[in-house]
């Protein structure tokens, strides 16, 4: 059987509010999808916490993680391209790209998160200027488990 590559014109492909997350394909043997996530400047998320555990490869840019572990001062990592981070499963955290140009970060998730982008990802990127529709992505966020950390 020959190997098949998943290309960036072939990957299924979803914008999450500004985020362009790619499926590059699964593990065979694991419930485990690696995902491509382009970050433009700016972008994010909130502080959240989600049953799915990460492992986040920063492939080009750079990303702050916010560690927002109850009863301690947040505490924010800048993470450079070519180094990795993972978070645990429930554990409170943020991403941002706070540099000028697009972050890219591999991102090693279970089905919840999976489950996730492909419910509420749009097949096309946001239009310049287009507010997020909030009660949309709390739905989605309530569906799969994901909770904001106040």
């Amino acid at each position: 059987m020959p190997f098949s590559p998943i290309t960036p014109a072939t990957a299924d492909t979803l914008w999450v509010l500004s985020d362009r997350v790619r499926f590059l394909g699964s593990m065979p043997g694991t419930d485990l999808t690696l995902l491509e996530v382009t970050v433009p400047p700016g972008s994010g998320t909130p502080p959240h916490t989600h049953p799915s555990a990460e492992l986040f490869y920063i492939a080009s840019g750079e990303v702050t993680f916010g560690d927002f572990t109850p009863g301690a001062p947040p505490a924010m990592t800048t993470v450079p391209a070519g180094s990795a981070l993972s978070v645990p499963s429930m554990a409170p955290h943020n991403y941002r790209n706070s540099g000028a140009g697009d972050a890219v970060m591999l991102v090693l998730v279970d089905p919840t998160l999976v489950s996730f982008f492909r419910d509420f990802g749009r097949s096309a990127p946001p239009m310049t200027g287009e507010a997020p529709d909030f009660g949309a992505v709390m739905a989605a966020m309530g569906r799969h488990g994901i909770a904001l950390v106040a």
